[in-house]
Protein backbone atom coordinates (compact mmCIF):
# COMPACT_ATOMS: atom_id res chain seq x y z
CA UNK A 1 0.00 0.00 0.00
CA UNK A 2 2.79 2.42 0.99
CA UNK A 3 4.55 1.41 -2.65
CA UNK A 4 1.33 2.35 -4.47
CA UNK A 5 1.02 5.32 -2.72
CA UNK A 6 4.51 6.60 -3.28
CA UNK A 7 4.03 5.84 -6.86
CA UNK A 8 0.82 7.49 -7.10
CA UNK A 9 2.66 10.72 -5.28
CA UNK A 10 5.26 10.53 -7.45
CA UNK A 11 2.92 11.04 -10.43
CA UNK A 12 1.69 13.97 -9.37
CA UNK A 13 4.72 15.38 -8.76
CA UNK A 14 5.54 15.16 -12.32
CA UNK A 15 2.39 16.03 -13.83
CA UNK A 16 2.43 19.53 -11.70
CA UNK A 17 6.19 20.35 -12.39
CA UNK A 18 5.29 19.97 -16.24
CA UNK A 19 2.01 21.58 -15.95
CA UNK A 20 4.13 24.78 -14.37
CA UNK A 21 6.93 24.43 -16.48
CA UNK A 22 4.58 24.24 -19.42
CA UNK A 23 2.28 27.76 -17.96
CA UNK A 24 5.75 29.29 -17.30
CA UNK A 25 7.23 29.00 -20.94
CA UNK A 26 4.05 30.15 -21.78
CA UNK A 27 3.95 33.16 -20.30
CA UNK A 28 7.47 33.20 -21.16
CA UNK A 29 7.32 32.87 -24.79
CA UNK A 30 3.35 34.52 -25.43
CA UNK A 31 2.91 37.27 -22.79
CA UNK A 32 6.56 38.80 -21.33
CA UNK A 33 8.54 38.92 -24.31
CA UNK A 34 5.56 41.74 -25.43
CA UNK A 35 4.85 43.16 -22.45
CA UNK A 36 7.18 46.36 -23.58
CA UNK A 37 8.07 48.01 -20.45
CA UNK A 38 9.84 51.40 -19.53
CA UNK A 39 12.36 52.23 -17.13
CA UNK A 40 13.30 55.37 -15.68
CA UNK A 41 16.22 56.51 -13.19
CA UNK A 42 18.43 59.62 -12.07
CA UNK A 43 21.49 59.03 -12.67
CA UNK A 44 24.28 61.81 -10.66
CA UNK A 45 27.09 62.38 -13.73
CA UNK A 46 26.72 65.86 -14.88
CA UNK A 47 29.21 68.92 -14.11
CA UNK A 48 27.96 70.86 -10.82
CA UNK A 49 25.76 73.37 -11.91
CA UNK A 50 24.61 71.76 -15.51
CA UNK A 51 20.87 71.81 -16.28
CA UNK A 52 19.32 68.47 -16.52
CA UNK A 53 18.68 66.26 -19.38
CA UNK A 54 17.13 62.87 -20.49
CA UNK A 55 18.43 60.29 -22.37
CA UNK A 56 16.24 58.09 -24.10
CA UNK A 57 18.43 54.59 -24.29
CA UNK A 58 17.47 52.22 -26.78
CA UNK A 59 18.94 48.57 -27.48
CA UNK A 60 18.73 44.96 -28.74
CA UNK A 61 15.08 45.73 -30.98
CA UNK A 62 16.35 42.30 -32.87
CA UNK A 63 13.60 43.59 -35.35
CA UNK A 64 11.87 41.65 -37.59
CA UNK A 65 9.11 42.93 -40.23
CA UNK A 66 6.09 41.38 -38.47
CA UNK A 67 6.80 42.98 -34.83
CA UNK A 68 4.06 45.52 -35.35
CA UNK A 69 3.52 45.91 -31.87
CA UNK A 70 7.04 46.76 -30.84
CA UNK A 71 7.41 49.18 -34.04
CA UNK A 72 4.60 50.70 -32.21
CA UNK A 73 5.43 50.78 -28.68
CA UNK A 74 8.79 52.85 -29.83
CA UNK A 75 7.17 54.84 -32.01
CA UNK A 76 5.11 56.20 -28.75
CA UNK A 77 8.37 57.00 -26.51
CA UNK A 78 8.70 60.20 -28.85
CA UNK A 79 6.03 61.55 -26.41
CA UNK A 80 8.74 61.60 -23.61
CA UNK A 81 10.20 64.16 -25.63
CA UNK A 82 13.81 62.95 -24.83
CA UNK A 83 16.79 65.28 -25.32
CA UNK A 84 18.97 62.57 -26.71
CA UNK A 85 18.81 59.32 -28.45
CA UNK A 86 21.32 56.80 -27.95
CA UNK A 87 20.89 53.74 -29.84
CA UNK A 88 23.39 50.57 -28.64
CA UNK A 89 22.78 48.24 -31.43
CA UNK A 90 21.22 44.62 -32.34
CA UNK A 91 18.59 46.93 -34.29
CA UNK A 92 17.86 43.97 -36.44
CA UNK A 93 16.95 40.21 -37.38
CA UNK A 94 16.16 39.70 -40.69
CA UNK A 95 17.38 41.55 -44.21
CA UNK A 96 14.29 43.11 -45.36
CA UNK A 97 14.13 44.80 -41.49
CA UNK A 98 15.57 48.22 -42.07
CA UNK A 99 12.44 49.60 -43.01
CA UNK A 100 10.43 47.85 -40.13
CA UNK A 101 13.05 49.70 -37.72
CA UNK A 102 13.37 53.44 -39.34
CA UNK A 103 9.31 52.59 -38.73
CA UNK A 104 9.89 51.72 -35.14
CA UNK A 105 12.49 54.62 -34.50
CA UNK A 106 10.60 56.90 -36.76
CA UNK A 107 9.83 60.34 -34.71
CA UNK A 108 12.51 60.00 -32.38
CA UNK A 109 15.30 60.25 -35.49
CA UNK A 110 14.04 64.34 -36.02
CA UNK A 111 15.69 64.34 -31.89
CA UNK A 112 19.28 64.44 -31.32
CA UNK A 113 20.55 60.25 -31.84
CA UNK A 114 23.94 58.74 -31.19
CA UNK A 115 24.40 54.85 -32.33
CA UNK A 116 27.09 52.32 -32.71
CA UNK A 117 25.88 48.76 -34.13
CA UNK A 118 26.32 45.16 -32.63
CA UNK A 119 26.85 41.58 -34.18
CA UNK A 120 23.10 41.04 -34.62
CA UNK A 121 23.47 44.34 -37.05
CA UNK A 122 26.52 43.56 -38.96
CA UNK A 123 24.85 39.38 -38.78
CA UNK A 124 21.76 37.60 -38.95
CA UNK A 125 20.78 35.40 -35.93
CA UNK A 126 21.03 31.35 -36.42
CA UNK A 127 19.69 28.41 -34.08
CA UNK A 128 22.13 27.73 -31.51
CA UNK A 129 22.42 25.60 -28.56
CA UNK A 130 20.80 27.14 -25.33
CA UNK A 131 23.48 25.31 -23.14
CA UNK A 132 26.20 27.14 -25.00
CA UNK A 133 25.52 30.35 -22.79
CA UNK A 134 26.78 28.34 -19.69
CA UNK A 135 30.02 27.45 -21.21
CA UNK A 136 33.31 28.54 -19.76
CA UNK A 137 35.17 31.29 -22.11
CA UNK A 138 36.57 29.77 -24.77
CA UNK A 139 34.78 26.70 -25.35
CA UNK A 140 31.93 28.45 -27.71
CA UNK A 141 32.39 28.37 -31.60
CA UNK A 142 31.68 31.67 -33.01
CA UNK A 143 28.19 31.23 -35.19
CA UNK A 144 27.44 34.29 -37.79
CA UNK A 145 24.61 33.96 -40.05
CA UNK A 146 24.13 35.59 -43.26
CA UNK A 147 25.12 38.91 -43.88
CA UNK A 148 22.37 41.99 -43.33
CA UNK A 149 22.38 45.70 -44.60
CA UNK A 150 23.68 47.21 -42.01
CA UNK A 151 24.77 49.74 -44.36
CA UNK A 152 21.53 50.93 -45.66
CA UNK A 153 20.83 51.23 -42.01
CA UNK A 154 23.96 53.48 -41.01
CA UNK A 155 22.84 55.57 -43.74
CA UNK A 156 19.52 56.28 -43.14
CA UNK A 157 20.76 57.35 -39.08
CA UNK A 158 22.80 59.46 -40.45
CA UNK A 159 20.70 61.32 -43.32
CA UNK A 160 18.51 62.02 -40.35
CA UNK A 161 21.24 63.36 -38.58
CA UNK A 162 22.51 60.65 -35.79
CA UNK A 163 25.97 60.82 -35.17
CA UNK A 164 27.42 57.25 -35.76
CA UNK A 165 30.04 57.13 -32.82
CA UNK A 166 32.03 53.82 -34.15
CA UNK A 167 35.70 54.53 -33.61
CA UNK A 168 35.22 58.10 -33.27
CA UNK A 169 34.63 61.28 -30.72
CA UNK A 170 32.49 63.83 -30.96
CA UNK A 171 31.38 67.20 -28.87
CA UNK A 172 27.18 67.85 -29.69
CA UNK A 173 24.94 70.31 -28.22
CA UNK A 174 22.04 68.42 -26.15
CA UNK A 175 19.91 71.41 -24.76
CA UNK A 176 22.10 73.44 -25.27
CA UNK A 177 25.16 71.81 -23.52
CA UNK A 178 28.01 70.50 -24.91
CA UNK A 179 28.16 66.62 -24.36
CA UNK A 180 31.08 64.91 -25.05
CA UNK A 181 30.82 61.07 -26.63
CA UNK A 182 33.06 58.01 -27.78
CA UNK A 183 32.31 54.61 -29.35
CA UNK A 184 33.34 51.54 -30.13
CA UNK A 185 32.56 48.78 -32.47
CA UNK A 186 30.79 45.56 -31.19
CA UNK A 187 33.68 44.27 -28.59
CA UNK A 188 31.26 40.89 -28.96
CA UNK A 189 32.53 40.12 -32.20
CA UNK A 190 36.15 41.61 -31.34
CA UNK A 191 35.46 44.62 -34.01
CA UNK A 192 36.59 46.97 -30.82
CA UNK A 193 39.53 49.29 -31.53
CA UNK A 194 39.84 51.22 -28.49
CA UNK A 195 43.16 52.83 -29.27
CA UNK A 196 41.18 54.85 -32.27
CA UNK A 197 39.23 56.50 -29.14
CA UNK A 198 42.17 56.67 -26.81
CA UNK A 199 42.83 59.67 -24.61
CA UNK A 200 41.42 61.90 -22.50
CA UNK A 201 37.87 62.98 -22.82
CA UNK A 202 36.86 66.20 -23.09
CA UNK A 203 36.82 67.97 -19.63
CA UNK A 204 34.81 71.19 -20.77
CA UNK A 205 31.86 68.68 -21.28
CA UNK A 206 28.90 68.88 -19.19
CA UNK A 207 29.10 65.30 -19.24
CA UNK A 208 31.54 62.98 -21.08
CA UNK A 209 29.36 59.63 -22.39
CA UNK A 210 31.23 56.55 -23.75
CA UNK A 211 28.80 54.11 -25.90
CA UNK A 212 29.58 50.25 -26.97
CA UNK A 213 27.01 47.43 -27.82
CA UNK A 214 28.62 44.94 -25.58
CA UNK A 215 30.02 46.00 -21.96
CA UNK A 216 33.03 43.77 -21.57
CA UNK A 217 35.02 45.14 -18.70
CA UNK A 218 38.15 45.26 -21.00
CA UNK A 219 37.03 48.02 -22.74
CA UNK A 220 35.01 49.91 -19.51
CA UNK A 221 38.28 49.90 -17.65
CA UNK A 222 39.69 52.29 -20.41
CA UNK A 223 36.78 54.33 -20.66
CA UNK A 224 36.76 54.81 -16.69
CA UNK A 225 40.61 55.52 -17.12
CA UNK A 226 39.80 58.36 -19.76
CA UNK A 227 37.53 59.91 -17.42
CA UNK A 228 34.09 59.18 -18.67
CA UNK A 229 31.50 59.93 -16.45
CA UNK A 230 28.95 57.28 -18.04
CA UNK A 231 29.02 54.28 -20.47
CA UNK A 232 25.97 52.77 -22.01
CA UNK A 233 25.70 49.15 -23.36
CA UNK A 234 23.52 46.84 -24.09
CA UNK A 235 23.64 43.28 -25.81
CA UNK A 236 22.89 41.03 -22.24
CA UNK A 237 19.13 41.05 -22.67
CA UNK A 238 19.28 41.54 -18.73
CA UNK A 239 19.93 38.10 -18.89
CA UNK A 240 16.64 37.39 -20.57
CA UNK A 241 16.10 35.17 -18.36
CA UNK A 242 16.15 35.60 -14.82
CA UNK A 243 15.01 34.20 -11.08
CA UNK A 244 13.75 36.06 -8.66
CA UNK A 245 16.24 36.55 -5.98
CA UNK A 246 18.68 35.67 -7.89
CA UNK A 247 18.74 37.69 -11.40
CA UNK A 248 20.21 36.98 -14.62
CA UNK A 249 21.17 33.60 -15.24
CA UNK A 250 24.33 34.62 -17.88
CA UNK A 251 25.35 38.07 -19.36
CA UNK A 252 26.70 36.42 -22.87
CA UNK A 253 29.83 38.72 -22.32
CA UNK A 254 32.37 38.71 -19.04
CA UNK A 255 30.44 41.41 -17.17
CA UNK A 256 29.36 40.15 -14.35
CA UNK A 257 25.49 39.26 -13.38
CA UNK A 258 25.05 41.80 -10.95
CA UNK A 259 25.44 44.11 -13.65
CA UNK A 260 23.10 42.63 -16.45
CA UNK A 261 20.88 45.15 -16.31
CA UNK A 262 20.08 49.01 -15.09
CA UNK A 263 22.73 51.70 -13.64
CA UNK A 264 25.67 50.60 -11.70
CA UNK A 265 29.36 52.26 -10.73
CA UNK A 266 32.35 51.45 -12.39
CA UNK A 267 35.35 52.22 -10.24
CA UNK A 268 34.73 55.72 -8.13
CA UNK A 269 33.90 57.81 -10.53
CA UNK A 270 32.14 56.21 -13.55
CA UNK A 271 28.87 54.71 -14.31
CA UNK A 272 27.68 52.19 -16.56
CA UNK A 273 23.78 51.79 -17.95
CA UNK A 274 23.21 48.12 -19.07
CA UNK A 275 19.88 48.17 -21.59
CA UNK A 276 17.87 44.98 -20.91
CA UNK A 277 17.04 45.86 -24.36
CA UNK A 278 13.75 44.95 -26.09
CA UNK A 279 14.15 41.86 -28.82
CA UNK A 280 15.01 38.51 -28.61
CA UNK A 281 16.94 36.08 -30.85
CA UNK A 282 13.90 34.60 -33.28
CA UNK A 283 15.02 31.55 -32.03
CA UNK A 284 14.76 31.73 -28.87
CA UNK A 285 11.64 34.50 -28.19
CA UNK A 286 11.09 33.99 -24.38
CA UNK A 287 11.89 36.38 -21.50
CA UNK A 288 11.26 35.66 -17.45
CA UNK A 289 11.43 38.17 -15.37
CA UNK A 290 13.11 40.47 -17.44
CA UNK A 291 10.18 42.40 -20.01
CA UNK A 292 11.47 43.94 -22.74
CA UNK A 293 12.45 47.44 -22.12
CA UNK A 294 13.70 51.05 -23.17
CA UNK A 295 15.07 53.38 -20.26
CA UNK A 296 14.72 57.05 -19.95
CA UNK A 297 17.30 58.28 -18.21
CA UNK A 298 17.57 61.97 -16.15
CA UNK A 299 21.13 62.91 -16.02
CA UNK A 300 21.28 65.24 -13.07
CA UNK A 301 24.42 66.95 -11.37
CA UNK A 302 27.08 65.30 -9.63
CA UNK A 303 26.11 64.79 -5.64
CA UNK A 304 22.74 64.79 -6.06
CA UNK A 305 19.95 62.00 -7.72
CA UNK A 306 19.11 58.27 -5.81
CA UNK A 307 21.75 56.15 -7.39
CA UNK A 308 24.67 58.55 -5.80
CA UNK A 309 24.97 56.43 -2.61
CA UNK A 310 25.42 53.37 -4.32
CA UNK A 311 28.93 51.85 -3.64
CA UNK A 312 31.71 52.26 -5.83
CA UNK A 313 33.24 49.02 -7.24
CA UNK A 314 37.23 49.09 -7.50
CA UNK A 315 38.27 48.12 -10.74
CA UNK A 316 41.51 46.76 -12.03
CA UNK A 317 42.64 48.21 -15.49
CA UNK A 318 43.20 45.75 -18.41
CA UNK A 319 46.06 44.22 -19.11
CA UNK A 320 45.40 44.54 -23.07
CA UNK A 321 43.19 46.93 -25.06
CA UNK A 322 42.05 46.54 -28.65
Amino acid sequence: MSTLSNTSTARKLAVGTLALGTATLGYAVGVERRRFTLRTAEVPVLAPGSKPFTILHVSDLHMLPGHRAKQRWVASLDRLEPDLVVNTGDNLSHRTAVPSVLRALGPLLDRPGVFVFGSNDYYAPKPKNPARYLMPKGKKKRIHGTKLPWRDLRAAFVEHGWTDLTHSRHTIDVAGQAVFAAGLDDPHLHRDRYREIAGPADAGAVVRLGVTHSPEPRVLDPFATDGYDLVLAGHTHGGQLRLPGYGALVTNCELDRTRARGASRWGAHMWLHVSAGLGTSPYAPARFACPPEASLLTLVPRGSGALESRKATPRKPAKTVG
